[in-house]
């Protein structure tokens, strides 16, 4: 039986040189479809004929490309940004519908982290933004407290239901990764690990040195996030790529 592979197969990373995030660890990637190439640029030696009497390869370029559906922040900051991350997050809430009384206090007030905007809920204006200043509003117009959560409205809005949206803090909940601007070349390095298996038979691709480009975040209407990654590899600093692990016949 040939060494035949089918469905996703798995995907690790580990953070092993360059700019390492705090305690490095291997993470295991939650996969749709995964590819690793290795594409080498051919030469071709011409005389006076039309087909060429000589080909050599010259650089080989190692790039791969998956798609994944996790998104826990410790693998995302582990292979990609390694950067300082804890504990705690902003949590949005959008349209919380209050009345635009002189004073409008959220829910959510003790632990307010930003504003973002207010709208008419009823009447002609349904829909339309209201303008922030930064004290006595007028009509179409409120002021925050960005301290206590605390919006004020003019006396000609009081009759108007009104849907503020904002975003609090949990210290409880969830992790943040607070992105700094570092200089150029500042990332993390990874081992990256692919594996299939079908009918007992074992493939295995390992890349000692990788350095991961792109990690997208795309929503789509009805349908579950998937994000695309890619990365590049290089030797390692025993200038070796990797390895290719493969069961035989």
């Amino acid at each position: 039986m040939p060494v035949l592979e089918f469905g996703t197969g798995l995907l690790y990373g580990e953070p092993t040189s360059g700019n390492l995030p705090v305690n490095p660890t291997p993470t295991r990637l939650l996969l749709q479809e995964v590819t690793i190439e290795y594409k080498g640029d051919l030469k071709k030696l011409w005389t006076q004929s039309q087909l060429p009497i000589a080909t050599a390869r010259g650089k080989i370029d190692v790039t791969g490309k998956a798609k994944i559906v996790n998104y826990d922040p410790d693998p995302i900051n582990q292979l990609f940004w390694a950067q300082s991350i804890a504990a705690g997050l902003e949590i949005p809430v959008d349209r919380e519908i209050r009345n635009a009384n002189a004073t409008s206090t959220v829910t959510n007030a003790a632990t307010f982290a930003q504003d973002n905007g207010v709208s008419y809920v009823n009447g002609s204006a349904a829909g339309a933004m209201f303008i922030r200043v930064t004290s006595a509003p007028a009509v179409g117009q409120y002021a925050v407290n960005t301290t206590t959560g605390v919006y004020t409205f003019a006396a000609g809005d009081n009759n108007n239901s009104v849907a503020i949206s904002y975003t609090y803090t949990n210290s409880t909940r969830g992790k943040t990764i607070t992105l700094i601007n570092q200089v150029m070349g500042f990332a993390p390095t990874c081992r990256m690990d692919f594996w299939g298996t079908f009918r007992n038979k074992l493939l295995g691709l390992r890349l000692n040195a990788a350095t991961i480009g792109q990690w997208t975040y795309p929503s789509k209407l009805e349908d579950f996030w998937v994000s695309d990654i890619t990365f590049d590899a290089n030797t390692d600093a025993s200038d070796t790529l990797g390895k290719i692990f493969a069961d035989t016949f």
